[in-house]
């Protein structure tokens, strides 16, 4: 309990930061780093902090025993160098091992070997979104459940090698934690959502870091008064991330409050709201609702329409709905929703449903968890969405969340696991932990084909693994290589 004690205490730490802090004004250019990272509570001791681990360390009420993570078992990399690369940010499945990346080649000829490992050094982070700068040589992974432990939330990892990934460092925000989307500048670094605050509750922030990863600014900023009311006056839980550098304006959708989905709590809270940003000044220009969106996970804008619209998932609905950040409303408020398709019955209440679109703007694929399904639409008449797959069909995956299409637009990237946040949580979802590389036919349909079995690759040396979700490398072209 003593632990515990010392983990509540160092959040009350960081949280004090509110006083000391002082986030740039909007649109300021030049900003000091603000991120921190801390060392573990417990340091690693051979021979005395591993039976601690195992034996010792029990579920707590909403924070974890800050134990170090075991030493991994020795693994030889493969000196292969497909074309086709995919990066998997993965948990241990004892959530005692360190979480790790893993790297596996997606060419049809060694589809699915495991060049390389490359380890965090903590576990039981809950391994969650991963995301590829602009010049495709770092990336960086969030960690779900990495406040639990009192640990750094979000992990880069320098791939300037691509079939030799190294861990170069994590950090932590001082506001804000639990990190979801990633959206890569164009002139290095990123904007990150984080979902909750410091101690998991609402209201989030959406992080901007410089090209090293580390971080400028949690916005919108505390002297934002007017951003900031927005954020106070109802629920901001920013998951989903889309932005239109050349319009000037992002999108963020609230999803639930972190804290909900920990016992005990009185039902996980979930948002029916988004958020219209003005990103030079990185400020909040209005609110979106869908009415009884009961968590709005995802959104994206559509590549190449001309209103610059945008896809969001309402998970309680089980509806996919448009957004038009330029129309106005009766009352003059900026940025309206509008019904697109509704997904069906298994979607309905599916916990989660996460998308992704063609560059094309032509096709949109959602994963529904719950309902062990991927859909797929064809969007390129909006006035007549056209479904592609069938419903009703049984396919093989149990849990799909995380999926993107490849640079080149022959297959489906799919991860089947959402969250397990285990006895302490009132969410966990079935997954069946497996990568799916799955083939789009011509018309956009899908063809269920191969999958990477994670789970039983690593049963012996991490107790199994869930890889949550996944970048992809094609450098088929040397010349122009992709990062997605």
């Amino acid at each position: 309990m003593h632990a515990a004690y010392v983990g509540f205490a160092l959040l009350g730490h960081l949280v004090a930061h509110l006083a000391s802090a002082t986030p740039a004004a909007p649109g300021t250019v030049k900003r000091s780093p603000q991120g921190i990272s801390l060392p573990p509570l417990i340091p690693s001791i051979p021979g005395v902090t591993v039976p601690l681990v195992g034996n010792l360390a029990p579920p707590l009420p909403i924070l974890q025993v800050p134990t170090p993570a075991l030493p991994s078992d020795p693994f030889t990399p493969s000196n292969i160098k497909p074309k086709k690369i995919g990066y998997f940010w993965t948990g241990a499945g004892d959530n005692q091992h360190k979480d790790f990346l893993a790297t596996a080649s997606l060419d049809d000829d060694t589809f699915g070997t495991i060049i390389y490992l490359t380890d965090v050094p903590s576990s039981g982070n809950s391994p969650h979104h991963l995301g590829v700068s602009h010049d495709g040589k770092l990336l960086v992974g969030g960690g779900l459940l990495s406040l639990l432990k009192t640990q750094d939330t979000a992990f880069y990892f320098d791939v300037t090698d691509p079939y030799r990934p190294k861990f170069s460092h994590s950090n932590r925000a001082i506001l804000s934690s639990i990190v979801d989307e990633i959206r890569a500048k164009p002139d290095g670094g990123f904007y990150i959502t984080y979902m909750g605050s410091a101690v998991g509750t609402s209201p989030g922030k959406l992080i901007e870091t410089d090209a090293k990863g580390n971080i400028l600014s949690e916005w919108p900023s505390v002297r934002d008064v007017p951003s900031t009311l927005n954020t106070l006056g109802e629920q901001f839980s920013p998951h989903g991330l889309t932005i239109d550098f050349d319009k000037n304006i992002a999108l963020t959708s609230d999803f639930v409050v972190p804290l909900s989905i920990l016992k005990p709590t009185l039902g996980i809270q979930r948002a029916n709201t988004l958020r219209l940003w003005n990103l030079s000044s990185r400020s909040i220009i209005s609110t979106i609702t869908i009415p009884n969106g009961q968590g709005i996970q995802d959104v994206k804008f559509i590549p190449g329409n001309e209103e610059t619209a945008a896809l969001a998932t309402a998970v309680g609905l089980g509806q996919v709905w448009i957004i038009y950040p330029f129309r106005t409303n009766p009352d003059g408020s900026q940025g309206v929703a509008e019904p697109l398709f509704d997904l069906g019955d298994e979607a309905r209440g599916s916990m989660a449903i996460y998308s992704d679109i063609s560059d094309d703007g032509k096709l949109a694929y959602f994963t529904i968890t719950l309902g062990n399904h991927v859909a797929a639409l064809d969007i390129s008449d909006l006035n007549n969405v056209k479904r592609l797959d069938d419903p009703n069909e049984k396919q093989p995956i149990i849990g799909p969340h995380y999926v993107k299409i490849s640079p080149d637009k022959k297959n489906l990237l799919v991860t089947g696991y959402f969250v397990q946040a285990g006895d302490i949580s009132v969410l966990n979802t079935p997954g069946d932990y497996k990568a799916h590389w799955i083939d789009i036919r011509p018309d956009g349909s899908l063809n269920f084909n191969r999958t990477i079995d994670f789970n039983h690759i690593f049963t012996t040396s991490r107790g199994g693994a869930r890889p949550h979700s996944s970048v992809i490398f094609d450098l088929t072209d040397p010349t122009n290589p992709k990062y997605y």
